[in-house]
């Protein structure tokens, strides 16, 4: 799962994500990321319909020989067809999502930028060097979603939403199940 500004570390080794990879690179273009629905990666698999566009941000070769790459989420895009090449890479033609303009945070939810604060810190390295806006209520939400310990299914329909409001309310009911509520 990848959303709108969020890091994706990557340790690449098939062939055909070292020829993606290399290709975006190139033509300094993004790759897209949709979460499977049914099927393995590796083979015939259906894709949910809603994704995020991956830009690359930085790689390395790890001592392992194999590929780092770490990307940031872009733009949700929508999938209008896809097929699967030769080499068993997914490519298809999408229509752009338009993103979701900042909406402040609202008093009521500043609880949820006091535990994204808290935990930002805590979770290394890719969130050091994340730009924080901790007063854009589709920022908060976003990297709450991708953080919490929720099934992928969920995390999918939280991505393809693009009412901020309500992501806010159904992400502070979540966490109040988990720990009781939480007052600002």
């Amino acid at each position: 799962m990848l959303f709108p500004g969020g890091p994706l570390p990557l340790r690449i080794f098939e062939s055909r994500y070292i020829d993606m990879i290399s290709q975006c690179m190139k033509s300094d273009s993004p790759f897209g990321v949709l979460l499977i629905r049914d099927g393995q990666e590796a083979g015939p698999a259906t894709t949910h319909d809603v994704g995020t566009l991956a830009n690359i941000t930085d790689w390395y070769q790890g001592s392992d020989g194999l590929l780092g790459v770490t990307a940031l989420g872009g733009q949700r895009f929508r999938l209008l067809s896809g097929r699967q090449r030769s080499d068993g890479l997914n490519v298809g033609e999408i229509e752009a999502i338009p993103p979701e303009p900042a909406m402040a945070l609202p008093d009521e939810y500043a609880a949820l930028r006091k535990i994204l604060e808290g935990v930002l810190d805590d979770l290394g390295r890719l969130y050091e060097s994340l730009e924080r806006r901790f007063d854009d209520a589709v920022w908060v939400t976003y990297r709450l979603v991708e953080i919490l310990p929720i099934e992928l299914e969920e995390k999918q329909q939280f991505l393809e939403s693009s009412d901020t409001a309500a992501r806010l309310k159904l992400i502070d009911a979540l966490l109040n199940t988990v720990r009781g509520p939480v007052t600002g």
